[in-house]
């Protein structure tokens, strides 16, 4: 469950960046002189470091400077995209996905990322078509479960989404995030025992997951379990204070309505 701010940070984690060299290495350049050549590869490195220190705007200036010498490259227009999702500039890196696309129908990151920009915009059908893609091209991709439940649970659809966040965990056992919002999601249709523990379970494997403290803490004192859900709630503060926002917590991280409300519940009685 994921998305819209001045960038869904929570989003950006999961967007899917382009390989940097077995793909760049099929890309055809017999036309670039040895001088271009270079300049291509100090590019790509000037803008991947751009990504990963946060700035997302050099590093689109970078992926520009890119496509311009390697038009027909659809490396360039994805990870062109994938910044500026981090700027929130949605409509502009769906264009780009969308030449990414054209580029090679059969890549599967464009697609993905795509569909998380769909969410951004709401427009869960679109997302959820782009993720079926996906799964018609790579039947076993785990991220692409996940997110078509984040875009189910959008419109509502909290069993589907169940069954995907599921599906998502079984193929990779280590993506914490796709059974966090498996637990969420039962929590929201009524399943709260095994809700909270497959929330226990997380815990015990990954003690500074800040999403899954902020759920226990909010079911447990649901259940009347107030000391443990204060000292669940100590953990939070410590790791991430946005939890605290139930703006965000509802726009941005989309956690499902009653799991909301319960934390809510917690922040009014603490």
């Amino acid at each position: 469950m994921m998305m819209i701010r001045s960038i869904l940070i929570l989003l950006c984690s999961l967007l899917v960046f382009c390989s940097t060299e077995p793909v760049w290495a099929q890309v055809e350049m017999p036309e670039l002189t040895k001088v271009q050549i270079e300049k291509v590869n100090k590019l790509r490195q000037k803008a991947f470091t751009a990504k990963e220190t946060g700035d997302f705007s050099a590093a689109e200036g970078y992926w520009t400077e890119l496509i311009e010498l390697l038009p027909n490259s659809p490396v360039g227009w994805g990870n062109r995209g994938n910044v500026r999702v981090s700027q929130n500039k949605l409509e502009a890196a769906i264009a780009d996905y969308n030449k990414s696309i054209e580029l090679a129908p059969e890549a599967i990151d464009p697609y993905l990322n795509r569909g998380v920009a769909y969410e951004g915009q709401g427009r869960w059908q679109e997302a959820i078509a782009d993720y079926q893609r996906v799964l018609e091209l790579e039947p076993n991709e785990a991220v692409a479960y996940n997110n078509l439940g984040n875009a189910q649970a959008g419109l509502g659809l909290w069993q589907e989404a169940i069954a995907n966040y599921l599906k998502a965990a079984e193929l990779e056992p280590n993506f914490a995030f796709a059974r966090a919002n498996y637990a969420l999601a039962l929590y929201q249709v009524g399943q709260k025992s095994e809700a909270i523990r497959t929330l226990r379970n997380l815990i015990r494997k990954y003690p500074q997951f800040p999403d899954v403290r902020a759920a226990i803490t909010a079911a447990l004192w649901a259940e009347g379990k107030k000391g443990e859900a204060e000292s669940n709630w100590v953990a939070v503060v410590g790791l991430d204070r946005r939890y605290e926002d139930l703006d965000w917590l509802k726009n941005i991280r989309r956690w499902p309505p009653l799991m909301v409300k319960a934390l809510e519940n917690f922040l009014r009685l603490q």
